[in-house]
């Protein structure tokens, strides 16, 4: 399959067909993983471990961000 980019205001974006997602077994919602190696991309849904690990990860930065709001709607 051959693709070329698409602009997407100052972006640019690659569009993932309906059928290589299904493929995937992944939807919009679905958080992937991109890496690169060499000139390749590598893209892949995070696994449920991954997901725990980044989920784990947003929690602690909202936790220390708003602190302060947290402890005043506790009281």
């Amino acid at each position: 399959m051959i693709k070329k980019l698409q602009q997407l205001g100052n972006s640019s974006a690659l569009v993932i067909d309906r059928p290589v997602m299904d493929l995937m077994e992944i939807d919009r919602d679905t958080p992937l993983r991109i890496t690169v190696e060499g000139r390749k991309m590598i893209i892949e849904p995070l696994s449920d471990a991954g997901r725990q690990k980044h989920f784990q990860k947003i929690m602690k930065r909202t936790g220390v961000k708003n602190a302060e709001l947290f402890k005043r709607l506790a009281k």
